[in-house]
């Protein structure tokens, strides 16, 4: 059957992709749900564009203004660009496989890799994650062509992806540092250092050009940012440490399966090890993957990471499993593996209607409460506002807690208005806190939407307003002990100056 697949896959990978392109927007169409927190706040930058942002590069808000403009803002047109991607990566990452084993290979490691939740995942949420993998893949992918068909001009498409990748997310740098590994392993590729990697360094380095011209008008607040994930300011209990780390190898079950997950981290072990002993293609594909794969396993004893940062890591070790398989190795168990993981992506398909059908909306085996109640949410603070307006018309929305309160509210509300972040902390946590201030409300009112219990809302907040009055409370419909307090802020004075210190925020 598995081989009845790959030769059908191999006959017919035009029409495999455009089916799953289509029925993946279909689903981003039909099921209704709504913006998650990151998707609303990238969504948000999208109207700002800029060289980069307060905690990532730029490319996720320019791709959601590519196609917000064309399609309008809309919860399926904001995620419609992960589909994009993915079907660009999936192509890519079958060419690969192909360009290093053959068509069967490829053909595997193409069901493999639609076997993983973190693919289904990659293209309906549309976060820093689609564009990262998509151009990661398309690194790949050339400098497999430049490094073993001797293909210059590859060099300068690798280039030109790696830059793209790293305008997505700065972690893309490891694209380059590992390919500097792999040259050093063999005195015969000493010679590359003099021309051609400096054609795919070149592209490179003018994508980084504007992304430190930024951080460096902006106090470096995006190295800061990133510097507090490697930064660990309070000591915690060896119990607590080992439960950060098995939580992250959880995730990492989930993402890619249980059996799944287990044969990558194993042939990562295994071809890490025996790495000399390889052809120079599988070498570049384990430099590209499954040693970085190791790094995060052992970064993750030592400090707290996040579960999907080593997702990128197992595209080429998923690629080396599809090798493994054609001769004999990990036959059975990657069966057993493919079963599971198409169980779960169908399962992942038919939660929204299987939550519906059997009244599971908001238990606690309800995975899907981030997606819904958003947009019913914000209108009802709407309806709020508007029956205060009988007395005070609130002339601009203000929130003070989570940016993704302001980001969610800033997407649902009627017309997009612009909505404002007051930083209760002081100092800059989010992208809010770069932006200017409502400045041009001098002296107007403001409604305000705040996580904070009325007696917590801070003085400095008040004191900003002529008259501050508390006027209704909403409950989270996420999270029914959790009660937002509205306000009614008559006549702005001032808006505090932004304390722009990125070392002080470093561990959001």
């Amino acid at each position: 059957m598995l081989v009845n697949a790959t030769q059908y896959i191999n006959k017919h990978l035009g029409l495999v992709l455009t089916c799953l392109f289509a029925i993946r927007t279909s689903y981003l169409f039909i099921s209704g749900l709504d913006l998650i927190g990151d998707e609303a706040y990238y969504w948000d930058w999208s109207r700002q564009l800029d060289w980069c942002y307060y905690s990532k590069p730029p490319m996720v808000a320019w791709l959601i203004r590519l196609f917000t403009e064309l399609g309008g803002n809309t919860a399926a047109i904001v995620r419609l660009p992960s589909v994009v991607l993915g079907t660009i990566f999936l192509a890519y990452f079958y060419a690969t496989t192909k360009a290093i084993y053959n068509a069967q290979a490829a053909a595997i490691a193409l069901l493999i890799i639609l076997a993983t939740p973190a693919n289904l995942i990659a293209n309906f949420i549309m976060t820093i994650d689609p564009p990262l993998y998509c151009f990661w893949m398309m690194s790949i992918y050339y400098l497999q062509r430049a490094l073993f068909n001797g293909d210059l001009l590859s060099w300068l498409w690798a280039g030109l992806a790696t830059g793209a990748a790293l305008l997505s997310k700065q972690g893309a740098l490891l694209i380059p540092l590992m390919l500097i590994g792999y040259l050093l392993t063999d005195k015969h590729r000493y010679s590359l250092f003099k021309r051609e990697f400096l054609i795919y360094l070149l592209p490179i380095i003018l994508c980084m050009i504007p992304i430190i011209l930024w951080n460096q008008n902006h106090d470096w607040v995006m190295y800061g940012h990133s510097k507090g994930h490697f930064v660990t300011k309070e000591s915690i209990s060896l119990f607590k440490r080992i439960g950060q780390t098995f939580t992250v190898l959880l995730y990492q079950l989930l993402l890619l399966t249980p059996v799944i997950a287990v044969l990558l981290i194993i042939i990562s072990f295994k071809l890490t090890i025996k790495l000399m002993q390889l052809s120079d293609q599988e070498q570049f594909l384990v430099w590209m993957g499954p040693v970085l794969v190791l790094g995060f396993l052992a970064l993750n004893c030592l400090q707290k990471t996040q579960g999907n940062w080593p997702m990128p890591f197992y595209f080429t070790a998923i690629i080396l499993l599809s090798g493994q398989w054609q001769t004999g190795q990990w036959q059975k168990s990657l069966k057993y593996g493919l079963v599971i993981g198409y169980v779960m992506i169908t399962l992942t398909y038919a939660l929204p209607v299987l939550i519906q059908t059997f009244n599971l909306q908001n238990t606690a085996i309800d995975p899907t409460y981030r997606f819904r109640h958003t947009q019913g949410f914000v209108n009802s603070i709407v309806e709020e506002s508007q029956q205060q307006a009988i007395a005070t018309k609130p002339d601009f929305f203000l929130t003070v807690g989570h940016r993704y309160l302001t980001s969610q509210f800033a997407f649902y509300l009627p017309n997009h208005p612009q909505v404002y972040r007051y930083e209760d902390k002081g100092g800059v946590y989010s992208q809010y806190e770069l932006w200017s201030g409502p400045t041009q409300y001098i002296g107007k009112t403001a409604f305000v939407i705040s996580e904070l219990n009325g007696k917590d809302i801070p003085r400095e907040l008040t004191d900003i307003f002529t008259r501050f009055r508390k006027v209704g409370e909403a409950i989270n419909p996420n999270d029914k002990k959790k009660v937002y307090t509205l306000f009614i802020g008559e006549g702005l004075k001032s808006w505090p100056a932004k304390a722009a210190n990125a070392e002080q925020n470093e561990s959001e």
